[in-house]
């Protein structure tokens, strides 16, 4: 695995049919193997966001280059070897075990998104059960699975497909503690370029190297985490008081959120 630079320049995009801009020009650039989290209100564009950079959605304005080169000018099939996505849409009862789907993340790099499975194909899905300690699950159906572990055998799948970029919406949702943990740390350690969307901002600050954060369709700050998510700009997009506090044992900062004229809510 290696790592993609991501380029996003004036990208905008709208339903059409008289519907307004969910996403307003938007413009970053993020460096080869970078991790960038974006964060915001619900209803922010975040999700519109991360469609455009995986070619869900086209733009309607603007471009999305990987590795300079225009996603939107290659065949889906070239772009599915450079781009994964992890998505928190999750099938609700795929009739595949956890090892058919994770080999699915093969498909983009076989003739024709065909063929059989070779030994190539078999070293690396057998790295990423690993890496997601999934090979106890392999013959299980998706559908017996809780749904923290659905969302691991997601990731599995997307790392299998060996892309340069990859792109997670909320991946720890649905995942207690530990496996949060797990995928948090296995994020920080892959030679990729990481774009994340996430809910905790204390979470994107100690796991993101830049923020993206948006605010009804609009860039409202972009750049280290410190710098971005300060207690005003936070305190403006979530409609809350924001403190920010420094934790007694590890030194690290941590916001802390009240609601206005109410007591503290974390």
């Amino acid at each position: 695995m290696s790592a993609a630079t991501l380029s996003v320049q004036d990208l905008s995009w709208s339903p059409g049919r008289g519907a307004g801009t969910l996403l307003q020009p938007t413009s970053f650039a993020l460096a080869a193997g970078r991790i960038l989290g974006i964060v915001g209100p619900n209803g922010a564009g975040k999700t519109t966001l991360l469609r455009l950079l995986y070619r869900f959605h086209r733009p309607t304005t603007g471009t999305v280059r990987v590795d300079g080169d225009d996603i939107w000018t290659l065949p889906a099939r070239l772009v599915a070897q450079r781009v994964a996505a992890v998505l928190q849409e999750q099938p609700g009862d795929f009739a595949l075990t956890v090892g058919e789907i994770v080999a699915l993340g093969r498909t983009p790099h076989r003739r024709g998104f065909g063929g059989n499975t070779g030994s190539h194909d078999k070293d690396i899905i057998s790295d990423v059960l690993d890496r997601l300690d999934l090979h106890g699950l392999a013959s299980r159906h998706l559908s017996t699975l809780s749904g923290g572990e659905r969302q691991r055998v997601m990731v599995a799948r997307a790392l299998a497909q060996e892309p340069r970029l990859l792109i997670l919406d909320e991946p720890t949702n649905h995942l207690d503690i530990r496996h949060q943990l797990e995928v948090l740390d296995l994020i920080r350690n892959l030679p990729l370029t990481i774009v994340i969307s996430l809910h905790d901002l204390n979470l994107a600050a100690g796991v993101c190297d830049d923020v993206l954060l948006v605010q009804s369709g609009q860039t409202v700050g972009f750049g280290p985490p410190k710098q971005v998510l300060s207690e005003a700009a936070v305190s403006d997009a979530f409609q809350v008081i924001t403190r920010r506090e420094q934790l007694s044992r590890s030194k690290t900062d941590h916001l802390t959120f009240h609601l206005q004229n109410k007591g503290p809510h974390t």
